[in-house]
């Protein structure tokens, strides 16, 4: 296995499970209805609360969990037993994660006009695996 791929899959597995504890504990905190502290920001409630916090009652904290879930498998397949339709995953799924990312930025920032300090590390977790999905396929260019 090539160091670099190997790297970038660690990478891929450690910022996959951030995201996911991040997404899963929103999750809960939706099915629990539970009170969710909000550090740094005030508008934890506010976003999680409305109505663009569900799609077709689906949270999408849980869709969120699910997506890291699959990058953090996805990168254990390579670097585990080496299979390498596991990157075709890697490579392609975090755009489809950032485009949700810039999207649920937009709303908390111009629609909801609230912050969520949970979806800011959402952001950033999905902000690197876009950027780690760009060095993988240089990378795999490079082996080329």
């Amino acid at each position: 296995m090539n160091k670099n791929l190997k790297l970038i899959s660690i990478l891929f597995v450690v910022i996959g499970f951030v995201g996911f504890v991040d997404a899963a504990y929103l999750a809960v905190q939706h099915y629990t209805t539970g009170i969710l502290p909000c550090y740094v920001f005030t508008g934890c409630d506010k976003v999680i609360s409305s109505s663009y916090a569900v799609i077709l009652g689906i949270p999408v904290s849980l869709i969120g969990a699910i997506y890291y879930l699959a990058i953090a498998i996805s990168a254990l397949l390579y670097i585990d037993v080496g299979y390498k339709k596991a990157l075709n995953v890697l490579k392609n799924l975090p755009i489809a994660g950032f485009l949700a990312t810039l999207w649920f930025l937009f709303l908390q920032i111009f629609i909801i006009r609230a912050i969520c300090f949970y979806c800011m590390i959402s952001a950033v977790t999905s902000s690197l695996l876009f950027i780690l999905a760009i060095w993988l396929r240089g990378t795999q260019e490079e082996m080329r």
